[in-house]
């Protein structure tokens, strides 16, 4: 009942803002709507920046600029910074002056540019470098700029003509990858043996940046690590001499190893990078110093070869070199990190059932506080958190009902909405409301979900079941691009999605109880599910019912159509897994994969028990399966092996192949069209 209330008052505020002649969402909306990241805050917290991308209805065109916020003035309005009409600003950064750095391709290149957003004008050129910069931060003192870029081994300066080719040694088209090269490709592009992303400093004179040195002498890896590593994995410690920096050795165990390091280099000296996590082979990263300079908060793993191990907030002295645990005994798992500006705490984010929300940690006791982030009861998905002074926090936000926009948190406790820019836009929309499940799981074990649907007059609703990936996931509160489930319900459907065993959220031996299990509690959690959803709101038609999924949850397509023959009038497998065995051999990152089934094949003590090629023979539900050649981490011809089962089975089936696609499908003209044929293929099955 508890439940239900709660669904009532957000579905009650949702009807009651809809317009009179209220329109479903639709997948153009979802490619067009603007997309909010990267705030940033001047020191003395008056001024936000932010990146802005913007998409042509039509051409699906995208184009990312710089906007400002002046938080002093009444009732203030971005507006737009930094926007070249045909170029990109990303990434702003302001120094302790109050110049306004960025990104920018205008120059032909991405490098460093900045702007003096007081006094208006135009920005001025920073780096004139012959590699790409890929991101950057400016020292606290503003006198250095560290900047990091893909640039062969053997460059001494931010880019340099190669002499070694690495993988291409002539006089052919012929890559050639010696014994011991690492990553071969990674996730959607083939390596070039010699060549990583690299940290070079800066000085800064005058707005310009002079003398380039880099900062990894004698490793070979990247920093920030591929293929999703960021900003989050540099800093500059508050001595404006110091960085600290992430690093995977990149060797031959690198697909293997998930030992990600932290490494500490002196600005200016002629010593090497100090390794301080040496001692731990598990994963090491979010190097944070304090703002006195005397602390350096990271998270770590502590199992080597795993990367959903839970990240546990640390603190080193940096004169001692003393160590502690302060979250050792908070059962989440840290993914984000801002210390607050007098240093006696720190402001992290964490999943906790099906919500991401905003947490303080005493930096003396490591006690957790959860902080209200939001205007209503939940949390939704919060990020970008950026502390201002007066003890205000500035993050984005967004929920499975709202896309990303900026938020201030005051001293207080209230929270304000900073930014709202695609206002206009859902006010168009008809009204969805969300409420959560929770049931008696696998093994007893409680397990949660959400439902989302319009708010609809019709006595019984399809229902469209997604499954989220992963599977060291979750589905919950927060907005997608890709797998959006406000977006199908406005199609009519009932939404159901269920964090199943393995999911994260719900402590770190809810998250362990897939491993070897792929294809077990998991798979009784989603029957479960689904019942429970049927009975909780009597308006889903559980009967006449869909089932969706990609990575993980593709796998779980393949699964069902041998396991759960007769629940679905159809399925949609993106990306899924086909064959374990000829996935063991064929993905890139293959600590995921031997973690999760028990080692490399030949070591597995029942490696075919939840393949799905071996129960082809049971399929016969109709499936949509969707593949992207760009794909390393579930090659392509995964779902080739899948579709060829259902025809030669005569299973009805559609193949929709993007040459231009990796694991995800991220092309504006691209998710139009992957929506509209979902769509049709949901039609088709549930609205005959």
């Amino acid at each position: 009942m508890r439940n239900m209330l709660l669904t009532s008052a957000i579905a009650l505020t949702a009807a009651l803002s809809a317009p009179a002649m209220a329109r479903p969402m639709t997948e153009v909306d979802l490619a067009t709507l603007n997309r909010v990241a990267a705030p940033a805050a001047s020191s003395d917290g008056r001024w936000v920046a932010f990146q802005m991308t913007e998409t042509e209805t039509g051409t699906y065109k995208r184009s990312t600029g710089l906007w400002l916020v002046d938080r002093n003035a009444k009732g203030a309005k971005p507006t737009p910074v930094a926007d070249t009409a045909g170029k990109n600003e990303t990434s702003p950064a302001f120094d302790k002056d109050g110049f306004l750095y960025f990104l920018s391709n205008a120059s032909g290149k991405d490098q460093v540019w900045r702007i003096d957003p007081k006094a208006g004008g135009a920005a001025t050129q920073v780096t004139d470098t012959q590699a790409d910069v890929a991101g950057f931060k400016i020292s606290p003192d503003a006198a250095k700029l560290l900047a990091w870029g893909d640039i062969a081994k053997e460059c001494t300066d931010f880019g340099c003509e190669a002499k070694d080719k690495g993988a291409l040694p002539g006089p052919g088209t012929g890559r050639l990858y010696k014994d011991g090269a690492g990553f071969v490709r990674h996730w959607d592009h083939w390596e070039t043996p010699g060549t990583y992303s690299r940290p070079f400093v800066f000085n800064l004179e005058g707005g310009k940046a002079t003398a380039a040195r880099p900062a990894d002498a004698g490793l070979i890896g990247d920093t920030p690590s591929k293929p999703f590593g960021g900003g989050e994995e540099l800093a500059w410690g508050a001595d404006s001499r110091t960085i600290f920096f992430t690093l995977r050795k990149a060797d031959r165990g690198e697909p293997m190893s998930t030992n990600l390091d932290i490494y500490s280099w002196l600005v200016d000296s002629r010593m090497m990078p100090v390794n301080l996590t040496q001692d731990n082979q598990a994963t090491d990263t979010l190097p944070t110093p304090s703002p006195d300079g005397k602390w350096l908060a990271y998270v770590a793993m502590a199992r080597p070869g795993y990367e959903a191990d839970r990240l546990v907030l640390m603190l080193r002295n940096l004169e001692s070199g003393e160590t502690k645990k302060l979250t050792d005994a908070w059962d989440r798992s840290v993914g984000s990190i801002a210390w607050a500006p007098d240093g006696k705490s720190l402001y992290v984010t964490a999943q906790d059932t099906l919500e991401h929300p905003l947490f303080r940690v005493d930096a003396a006791t490591g006690k957790v506080e959860k902080l209200k982030a939001s205007p209503d009861e939940y949390a939704g998905n919060i990020g970008d958190v950026t502390p201002l002074p007066g003890g205000a926090l500035l993050y984005s936000r967004n929920s499975a009902l709202a896309p990303t926009d900026l938020f201030v948190r005051d001293a207080r406790g209230k929270v304000g909405q900073l930014t709202d820019v695609n206002a206009a836009t859902l006010a168009e929309f008809d009204p969805v409301e969300l409420e959560r499940i929770q049931f008696a799981g696998a093994n007893g074990d409680k397990v949660w979900g959400m439902i989302l649907k319009p708010v609809s007059p019709v006595q019984k609703l399809p229902v469209a079941f997604i499954v989220h990936g992963g599977p060291q996931g979750s589905f919950g509160n927060s907005w997608s691009t890709r797998w959006n489930p406000r977006l199908f319900a406005q199609q009519g459907y009932g939404v159901v999605t269920v964090d199943f065993h393995g999911s994260t959220g719900y402590g770190q031996a809810f998250t362990d109880s897939i491993n070897k299990d792929w294809g077990g509690k998991p798979l009784e959690d989603l029957k479960l599910g689904l019942a429970a959803a049927g009975q909780q709101d009597a308006q889903l038609d559980i009967n006449n019912a869909c089932a969706l999924g990609a990575s993980y949850g593709g796998y779980m397509m393949n699964w069902i159509a041998g396991q759960w023959t007769d629940g679905f009038k159809c399925l949609v497998q993106h990306d899924g897994v086909f064959d374990l065995r000829a996935m063991a051999f064929e993905t890139e990152e293959l600590w995921f994969d031997e973690w999760d089934h028990g080692g490399p094949w030949w070591e597995r003590t029942d490696p075919e028990k939840w393949n799905p090629v071996n129960h082809v023979d049971k399929w016969k539900t109709p499936m949509l399966v969707i593949t992207g050649e760009k794909d390393f981490r579930i090659p392509y011809t995964q779902g080739l092996a899948a579709f060829t089962a259902l025809q030669r089975r005569n299973v009805p089936s559609q193949l929709l192949v993007f040459p231009d696609e990796n694991h995800w499908v991220l092309k504006g003209a691209n998710s139009v069209q992957w929506h509209q044929t979902v769509f049709s293929w949901l039609g088709e099955h549930l609205k005959k």
